[in-house]
């Protein structure tokens, strides 16, 4: 039509963002009507999108989705946050800090997005049996989920989308940006107390209700239990040693997934067998996994266009070639953009950037600091707003449902300078230890 590709994938790039950011169209449907038009106006083939799907990603994303679906049949994490709330004997202080705790620790070793769907519905209940205002707990719930996410490959799409591109491995994650999200862990658990902690107050007669809660029942499937922490344990182990030894995250995880699908269809009969394969796969948020790849298929055509290649070179040229600088511009543009714009397709958009970089640098090894300014920026910059991340997404909408709705003026009012505080510990931690 006589338009330059560059414009015209620049074009479908911004219509996509548009729609994602203002939410007047599901996610899901603009990125894959964006995709579909990078083919028809001629920008990519069909064989070209199919290549720039990336299929580690998206395997480890069903691997993991279908693994902790099974898992939460046993009932373990009811049972987890029932003994946690009466092991601080339902004080609404120590419950804030544990649930954070949880919440914190699940996300570097499940994912964020799957923990809040687990433990938020728990929480409301918790906190409506204690006569508590959710909002704290959930607040806090979101602050962790983003920062125990930052530790570990699998915690965070970002780290997961860079993980796969770059070739990094799990423990990568948790020597890199394991160190800076403890730290900054420790300082929101002073923060919360402060805040909120030390004031909150309950009955006695609603804490001794909650303390008669059995633990035990809430474990439904003991069996399935035991199978499930053997199968995790075993992924856990393989995201440790599988990378030095060739096998990628996507791999692993789609093994454990097909293993404990196998080890819970034992000896079961043929209908119900394929009731609970037919359930396995029901966990997985298929528009989730859609939107990545149509998310995909639209960075592939604004990459093969040549504008991040120009972008690039800018970032490089405005920063004079000088590492740090550049390091700490990807920082703190990823912090901002990440709080208004889902740090999904932000990532995505820029992990190609920062791949064309490599030549001004001497080559892609001495790229390295880049990439965890980048997981630093995007993860932590998820905080400051209501829409910056998948995992506060979910927790609204889990709370909109309880009719305990998460204001976005109002969370961001609080949310968007204390993510600035976790990034300023990120940037120090930056400076000494990767510049």
């Amino acid at each position: 039509m006589g338009v330059s590709p560059m414009i015209a994938a620049c074009a479908v790039l911004l219509v996509v963002y548009f729609f994602i950011i203002t939410e007047k169209i599901h996610q899901t449907i603009i990125a894959l009507l964006g995709a579909v038009a990078m083919i028809y106006l001629g920008l990519l083939n069909q064989e070209l999108a199919v290549e720039g799907i990336d299929f580690n990603t998206i395997f480890l994303l069903i691997g993991m989705m279908v693994l902790v679906g099974i898992m939460q049949r046993s009932g373990v994490f009811q049972f987890v946050a029932i003994v946690s709330a009466k092991t601080v004997k339902a004080n609404p202080r120590a419950l804030l800090i544990v649930l954070s705790l949880i919440t914190a620790v699940f996300s570097a070793l499940l994912d964020n997005v799957t923990t809040v769907m687990l433990i938020v519905p728990i929480t409301l209940l918790l906190t409506e049996q204690l006569k508590l205002n959710p909002y704290p707990f959930l607040f806090s719930q979101i602050f962790f989920s983003n920062v125990g996410g930052t530790a570990t490959l699998i915690g965070d799409p970002p780290n997961i989308l860079i993980g796969s591109a770059v070739g990094y491995g799990f423990m990568d994650f948790v020597y890199n940006v394991g160190p800076p999200a403890f730290f900054i862990s420790i300082f929101l658990f002073f923060f919360f107390d402060i805040l909120w902690g030390r004031k909150m107050t309950t009955s006695m007669r609603a804490r001794a209700h909650l303390m008669r809660y059995d633990a035990a029942s809430a474990l439904t499937d003991k069996p399935l239990l035991y199978k499930s922490l053997f199968v995790l344990a075993l992924v856990l182990l393989g995201f440790t040693v599988g990378h030095a030894n060739g096998f990628e995250p996507g791999t692993v995880a789609m093994t454990g997934a097909a293993l404990l699908m196998l080890l819970d269809t034992i000896g079961v009969k043929k209908v119900d067998m394929g009731k609970r394969v037919h359930q396995a796969f029901h966990e997985v948020e298929w528009d989730t996994i859609f939107f990545f790849i149509g998310l995909f298929i639209i960075v592939t055509g604004v990459e093969k266009s040549g504008f991040l290649g120009i972008i690039a070179h800018w970032i490089v040229s405005v920063t004079e070639g000088n590492l740090e600088l550049t390091g700490m511009t990807i920082l703190w543009v990823s912090t901002i953009a990440s709080a208004f714009i889902n740090n999904i397709p932000f990532v995505a958009t820029l992990i190609p950037v920062i791949n064309n970089m490599a030549s001004d640098f001497g080559g892609k090894d001495m790229l390295e600091p880049l990439w965890w300014s980048l997981s630093l920026g995007a993860c932590l910059g998820g905080n400051g707003s209501i829409v910056g991340a998948s995992a506060n997404v979910m927790v609204a909408s889990y709370a909109a449902r309880a009719g305990q709705g998460i204001s976005f003026l109002k969370f961001m009012a609080l949310a968007f300078p204390l993510m600035l505080v976790t990034v300023v510990i990120g940037t120090v931690y930056a400076y000494f230890f990767y510049y």
